[in-house]
């Protein structure tokens, strides 16, 4: 067996509709988790597809409890030909966010996949369930075609909890750290830099909630009779809001920052083109930093975004100042950023413009930024693999815009972290009409099988070589 041909196995897996049979297997279940009647769901889903899929692979697996009360399990598993051969983690999620099924056009539905020309769409088909049904696809031909053995081991985690923040994500791999030891990670999630262009990136920004939040008195007052008379809330928030961020979307708080743009991730950024695609939204080209490229300010950057804002009544305003004002915000932050202090930061920015009644609090789970270096061994050798399979050369993103938890993969399993996604930024993933383009499933198919044969050609001298270094 040759490399080709495990590629030519993976084209026809997708070609003769086995791919396409799977994928609506596991559509069919509603692995909503982030609704409070969604374990059963999602116990099943491990049991009944995962288990499964991965024993016909021949990998052990068990299913672990989530360490935080009430939340989602995980999956863990392994191949093991020997313990002290080159090892590969993987990683996938089978949640989704709610299906929201009277909201799709006509003809679709969220639990069944409906081929539209290069569109299948279906909820779970972009985020995740196609992206990790693509890797295992990919690597079930490539045992077929080595005869059986890999000559490596793969190590595998799903999780069910990836669209609530990934809880108990961490703790799992901690306390776990020994079973999931590897050489290198590689998964898939998010989208390519582009629909036509495969993407390989190596971590993601970080991801930052926060409250603003002023109360200034327990009720409204008539505006007629006190207006000019007492403070408002929402000109208040809105003009605190005016000194973090201006009005070409620039961050003023100076501590929001990262230190500074290494070249290496400059360099790696040269020729990325972002939007531009038939359903992408058209870029303002004054928004954000100036002096960046927008590749630059989405992938090197850090933006600050007002979510919700919300002052008295906007479904039923009434003619009075209300008592309080509350304000939403993000951060999605890079490598480099002062993370330990934000809360600090943002204190100390309002109190110096004297905003000392607008308190400041953190909401929900932090995820942390992290950025593989672009000039590491396996990063040359993945994006080789890819262009040795396409015939052209992929984007490399040192990091997604977006947040994943690559923090517990690079920092708590101390791996160096591939990502190669098989989706595009207009999928319509967490709203409906989701769906994956039947053309980069394809591409993708042969793409992670080329990956996976290529891991057992030439892995082991990199281990090696880093072993060395």
């Amino acid at each position: 067996m040759s490399r080709s041909r495990a590629i030519d196995m993976a084209t026809s897996y997708f070609d003769d509709g086995r791919f396409m049979r799977v994928l609506d297997e596991r559509v069919a279940m509603r692995t909503e988790s982030q609704l409070p009647d969604s374990q059963p769901a999602l116990y099943a889903y491990l049991r009944e597809q995962m288990v499964p899929a991965l024993a016909a692979l021949g990998f052990t697996s068990r299913i672990v409890d989530n360490p935080v009360p009430g939340k989602s399990p995980f999956l863990l598993a392994e191949r093991i030909e020997d313990p002290a051969a080159l090892t590969v983690l993987t990683y996938g999620h089978g949640d989704v966010v709610p299906g929201h099924d009277a909201q799709w056009r006509e003809g679709l539905a969220p639990w069944r996949v409906v081929v539209d020309g290069d569109r299948w769409y279906g909820r779970g088909t972009a985020d995740n369930k196609g992206q990790h049904t693509i890797n295992l696809a990919a690597l079930e031909q490539v045992i077929e075609a080595r005869g059986g053995r890999l000559g490596y081991n793969v190590k595998a985690i799903i999780e069910m909890g990836e669209e609530t923040g990934s809880p108990g994500l961490a703790e799992v791999c901690a306390q776990h750290r020994e079973a999931l030891a590897a050489d290198v990670f590689i998964a898939s999630d998010g989208p390519r830099v582009a629909a036509t262009r495969p993407t390989l990136f190596l971590g993601s920004r970080g991801n930052f909630n926060f409250t603003l939040q002023i109360k200034l008195r327990d009720g409204a007052h008539h505006s007629g009779n006190w207006g000019g008379l007492l403070r408002s809330p929402g000109i208040r928030l809105a003009n605190a809001l005016a000194t973090m961020v201006d009005a070409h979307g620039r961050i003023l708080v100076k501590g929001l920052l990262p230190e500074t743009l290494p070249e290496s991730v400059r360099e790696a950024l040269r020729t990325i083109e972002v939007g531009g695609g038939p359903n992408d939204p058209e870029i303002d080209p004054a928004w954000g930093e100036p002096d960046l490229t927008p590749a630059e300010r989405v992938f090197a950057w850090n933006s600050l975004e007002i979510l919700a804002f919300r002052t008295g009544n906007p479904d039923a305003p009434v003619n009075a100042i209300p008592g309080h004002a509350v304000a939403y915000c993000q951060l999605r932050y890079v490598v480099g950023t002062d993370t330990a202090n934000l809360v600090h930061h943002i204190r100390e920015h309002l109190d110096a413009y004297g905003f000392t009644e607008i308190d400041v609090s953190e909401r929900g789970t932090r995820m942390a930024a992290t950025r593989l270096d672009p000039d590491d061994a396996w990063v040359r050798w993945c994006l080789a693999s890819i262009q040795h399979t396409t015939g052209e050369a992929p984007a490399l993103l040192p990091n997604l815009g977006g947040s994943l938890p690559n923090d517990v993969f690079a920092h708590i399993l101390g791996l160096p972290t591939l990502w190669v996604p098989h989706s595009y930024a207009a999928c319509s993933q967490h709203a409906p009409n989701e769906h994956l383009l039947a053309s980069i499933a394809r591409q993708s198919l042969q793409i992670m099988a080329g990956l996976f044969w290529d891991l057992a050609e030439q892995g082991p001298a990199i281990r090696e070589q880093k072993h060395v270094a």
